[in-house]
């Protein structure tokens, strides 16, 4: 294993510690190596391998237990970070799960968003409208994806928010390969506008309905 940065240092070394876990090197119940172990592989002092190890403890990674050491927790979910897991899923499947989250998040942020949410709104929707007229699809897309991280912002929800990201993230190249023009950009515009302008008006059930029927567009466009 090489030597970390020293910039980076305990939360770092947390997510190697973490990465580890993920692919089996601890195992559920196991015992992590001493703190000196622990500094010898990372590079770094007893105060970050301290910080990382809290860190891990807090997030439920791992278990502190006085006078006999650190083990691994058992896990209650997934075996390895989302990010990765998301890295090697169906298109299909991450697309789904996008269309779901838009349509929670709208209702969120119909009832939470502030000005400076909404006016982060419209700057989207208008790059969206204005890539989309010129037939730009990779800047219609990036514009498109903005615009509805922007909705999860406003949200109040930040699991949700970094579900929304993480998911968007994965989706960029599968949107590329997908969409040849940017038709469908301009057919959902007024759609997104609605959505908008439910939010706008506080009223979480229209913007839940118009978030359906962007999805629903969505899942009955045929590849162009």
């Amino acid at each position: 294993m090489t030597t970390i940065r020293k910039n980076s240092l305990a939360d770092e070394v947390a997510q190697r510690l973490q990465e580890q876990i993920s692919l089996g090197t601890y195992k559920p119940g196991e015992k992590l190596p001493t703190e000196p172990a622990l500094m010898q592989t990372f590079g770094v002092g007893r105060s970050s391998i301290r910080e990382a190890v809290r860190i891990l403890a807090n997030s439920g990674v791992l278990r502190v237990q006085q006078g006999l050491g650190t083990f691994v927790e058992a896990s209650a979910g997934i075996d390895e970070p989302l990010p990765q897991r998301l890295k090697r899923a169906a298109a299909d499947d991450l697309d789904e799960v996008r269309l779901l989250l838009e349509i929670k998040i709208a209702q969120k942020a119909a009832v939470n968003r502030s000005a400076a949410d909404l006016e982060k709104m419209e700057r989207y929707l208008r790059q969206r409208k204005e890539a989309a007229m010129t037939d730009d699809i990779t800047a219609a897309i990036e514009a498109d994806i903005n615009f509805h991280i922007s909705i999860a912002e406003a949200s109040g929800n930040s699991i949700l928010t970094d579900l929304y990201k993480t998911v968007a993230h994965h989706l960029k190249n599968h949107f590329l390969a997908r969409f040849k023009n940017a038709e469908t950009f301009r057919e959902t515009q007024q759609l997104h506008k609605n959505l908008l302008n439910s939010i706008t008006a506080q009223e979480p059930q229209k913007a839940w309905q118009w978030a359906q029927r962007i999805s629903q567009h969505n899942n009955e466009e045929p590849i162009k």
